[in-house]
């Protein structure tokens, strides 16, 4: 399996795991729901369409890159005050499920900012020569 293809893999993951995790934030009340919402939707279907539709080029390398900038750093935005689970979510259910979509959200971000880097990096390389 190539690295485009390692790429496109972890990005979906990390697509799919990062509405998933915005849907149970809007489900815990963390987060109003309705048109606000819209820009996290939009920032997912780019992504989305650099990880389908500009995988192996510049551009979705780019869009990758970006996507998993902000995908990595949204446990950090938990982190911050009470901490990951501190607040309002200590004393709910399915704190279990909430936390590995964030951490497992993060691991597959770090991945996909990884490769896409890499891959720039070969653009690069191979444009030079």
């Amino acid at each position: 399996m190539n690295e485009d293809t390692k790429l496109t893999i972890a990005s979906l993951l990390s697509i799919a795991l990062a509405m998933t995790h915005l849907s149970e934030d809007i489900a815990r009340g963390f987060e109003p729901g309705g048109p606000r919402n819209m820009t996290g939707v939009l920032m997912a279907v780019i992504w989305l369409y650099g990880a389908l539709m500009l995988s192996g080029r510049r551009s979705g390398y780019v869009i990758m890159l970006l996507g998993s900038l902000l995908g990595a750093f949204v446990p950090l935005v938990h982190m911050r005050g009470v901490g990951l689970v501190g607040g309002r979510i200590a004393n709910s259910g399915g704190k279990l499920f909430w936390v590995w979509t964030l951490m497992i959200l993060q691991v597959t971000a770090f991945f996909s900012l990884i490769l896409s880097a890499r891959g720039l990096w070969r653009l690069s390389w191979r444009r030079s020569r």
